[in-house]
């Protein structure tokens, strides 16, 4: 089978392509922003209508704008008009199955949602334009007249990570991470290693039959500031010790949220309503239907934070 892989210098993208290596019958390809002197890669801007020496079985598209903070351009750019150019690509070469990774932040609402299903309600408003354009890119693919699968992944973190935990992480060495305090239980959620995540991917793509789309997780919901300082001290990270309570901080956040855009400031702002949201409100999925047709997660979540600990321990401080 040949797999065409979008995003393949990214995160995700890199880790399908290391995956798939264990795979003999698998022939993949990759795609991505960067130029690379590497075997089976082509550099290319998806945004342009773009071609390649490889006509795909399968195209896993995974290259997207997955910063929480970017110009609302960048984002439809990316997320949006590279999605129609990769269906372009696939209508020109003979309609392969196409898996779209798209993101679970496109059910977000800010509330508790424990359980959300594949059918669970979608909009129409959004959390922030990554995920109004992540869902903007679901459509399209809907409308796609091959095969497709929707894939939406929560909280994907390993070693390669450059969105969840290195923002976290930066906070925390900085001080500027405080303890956040809620009314009720703690919030929960739901994450995914990144190689559980590229091997249901790969399972996706290679599967007779299957779903039109998934939620895909670990499906071992943690408490998250608990999961999170249980990470610091396996880093030798000080605990935070200032307390905050989610809400100040989120209306700090839109403040600041909207300073840097009344002001066009460069940057991300050190503190956003979505980010804040995670220590806000419980976030849970029902991943019965991946389960069922894709098998258990690969690799455990405990696993999974091992091989992260030891990858962020051996990076240049």
């Amino acid at each position: 089978m040949r797999i065409l892989v979008t995003g393949a210098s990214g995160f995700v993208g890199g880790r399908l392509k290391e995956r798939a290596r264990r795979r003999p019958a698998l022939v993949m390809h990759g795609v991505g922003r960067r130029r690379l002197s590497i075997e089976h890669y082509s550099s290319r801007d998806l945004s342009q209508p773009f071609d390649l020496p490889f006509v795909p079985d399968v195209v896993i598209h995974a290259a997207a704008r997955a910063t929480p903070w970017a110009p609302l351009a960048a984002y439809q750019r990316d997320n949006v008009e590279a999605t129609r150019q990769v269906i372009a690509f696939c209508k020109r070469h003979g309609l392969p199955r196409l898996v779209y990774v798209s993101s679970s932040s496109v059910y977000y609402r800010p509330e508790h949602q424990l359980g959300m299903r594949e059918d669970s309600p979608i909009g129409p408003t959004f959390a922030n334009d990554y995920a109004a354009t992540k869902y903007a890119g679901e459509l399209l693919v809907r409308a796609y007249p091959g095969e497709s699968v929707i894939a939406r992944p929560r909280a994907v973190f390993g070693p390669g990570d450059t969105v969840l935990f290195p923002r976290i992480l930066a906070a925390a060495k900085a001080g500027r991470l405080p303890l956040f305090t809620t009314t009720g239980p703690p919030p929960i959620g739901d994450l995914i290693y990144v190689d559980t995540l590229a091997d249901y991917l790969l399972e996706i793509a290679t599967k007779t039959q299957v779903d039109d789309a998934y939620n895909l997780t670990n499906n071992e919901p943690v408490v998250m500031q608990d999961f999170l300082l249980d990470v610091f001290a396996r880093l030798g990270l000080p605990a935070p010790r200032r307390r905050v309570s989610v809400r100040t901080a989120m209306a700090v956040a839109g403040a600041t949220e909207a300073a840097y855009r009344w002001l066009r400031l460069a940057g991300e702002p050190p503190i956003t309503r979505f980010g804040v949201g995670v220590f806000a409100w419980s976030k849970t999925f029902d991943v019965s239907r991946a389960l069922a047709d894709l098998g258990p997660p690969s690799v455990s979540l405990t696993d999974g934070v091992e091989a992260f600990v030891r990858w962020q321990r051996s990076q240049p401080t």
